[in-house]
């Protein structure tokens, strides 16, 4: 890897996922809209971890920018992470496992429960999570470490930074910190329900800081009111530099500098799981531009990443998996 590869500094909300397959129909027993990302409370999480106890689960870090971040990490991209975790086992692992990706970790600890995820997945291979966030709602101005985020490359956030006053807060800090050093801004929607609690703010945001924004489909088509992907990815790429609208197995639009790039999809036409899709998406964007590719081959690494992903269980590729594909990516493209 060329010894110029840029760096990436996340700020996000670590999960611990507890990954479980459902019926659909009895996902529509418990009262839970399937796809979305739904809050929970404590006692909601408690009542969950009851009814799935006799189910098989799997255990992984999660959390949408944690994803992407641990992802660019295994490609060989410097990387940081920020948040917030409890003092608790799951904390403990959670940042054991941060450090052996070789990822600078910048993520405090406060008294509250590490957050996470619990995560149904459907005979459609679609993933709703019930995330109880727990110690992420206390990430605050204090937490930020404003030297780290300037002297970074790319500043990468999501759409669930917005979940609690102090979160925001914190992050419209660390925009501002981004902004003045010329770090490059790149926000991640990540969720239907975000858009809808946030429309306003999420567009103000776009057009004051972003530089580069991903959204699926139906997040784009909120935000633009237009169920059309293509003519939502043109209404966001006159608000931003780089605008990408990602539309499932019909592949992904990528406006830069208002010219629209399609992007083919890469991959089966049936996953196994789409947990953590977008966020293997954004990470292979950005791996393109942290190795100074172009639009198109960003666009391509993002989709086949994509593509690699919904293959197995989980949002994280294996170690090994990590160096097949950061082999395949070198020779492919000099790197």
């Amino acid at each position: 890897m060329a010894n110029d590869t840029l760096r990436v500094y996340g700020v996000g909300n670590p999960l611990i996922d507890i990954i479980t397959f459902i019926e659909e129909v009895k996902l529509e027993r418990l009262g839970i809209h399937k796809g979305a990302m739904h809050l929970i409370n404590i006692e909601r999480r408690e009542e969950l971890l009851k009814i799935i106890s006799d189910m098989e689960v799997e255990y992984s870090c999660g959390g949408s920018c944690p994803n992407t971040i641990l992802t660019l990490a295994s490609l060989g991209v410097g990387t940081t992470l920020a948040g917030k975790v409890g003092k608790d086992e799951f904390g403990r692992i959670y940042k054991e496992k941060v450090t052996g990706h070789h990822v600078n970790d910048e993520i405090t600890v406060c008294d509250e429960a590490t957050g996470s995820s619990i995560i149904f997945i459907t005979e459609d291979s679609e993933r709703t999570m019930n995330t109880y966030l727990g110690a992420n709602r206390f990430y605050n101005r204090e937490d930020i470490v404003a030297s780290s985020i300037a002297d970074a490359d790319f500043f990468h956030f999501t759409g669930y930074m917005y979940d609690t006053p102090s979160q925001k807060e914190a992050v419209h800090i660390a925009l501002d910190i981004a902004k003045k050093a010329g770090t490059t801004i790149t926000f991640d929607i990540a969720d239907i329900f975000a858009v809808g609690r946030n429309r306003d703010d999420f567009l103000r945001l776009i057009e004051t800081y972003a530089d580069v924004v991903f959204a699926n489909s139906e997040e784009a088509r909120i935000i633009f009111n237009h169920y059309d992907p293509f003519e939502c990815c043109k209404s966001m790429g006159k608000l931003c530099t780089t605008a990408i609208v990602k539309n499932g197995k019909l592949g992904s639009f990528i406006s830069h500098n208002r010219k629209i790039h399609n992007i083919p999809v890469e991959g089966p036409s049936t996953p196994v799981d789409t947990t953590g899709a977008g966020d293997i998406y954004a990470a292979g964007f950005l791996f393109g531009l942290c190795n100074h590719l172009g639009i198109e081959e960003s666009g391509y690494i993002a989709s086949y990443l994509a593509g690699e992903i919904i293959q197995q269980r989980g949002a994280q590729f294996s170690k090994e998996k990590a160096l097949l594909i950061k082999s395949m990516l070198e020779n492919k493209f000099d790197l």
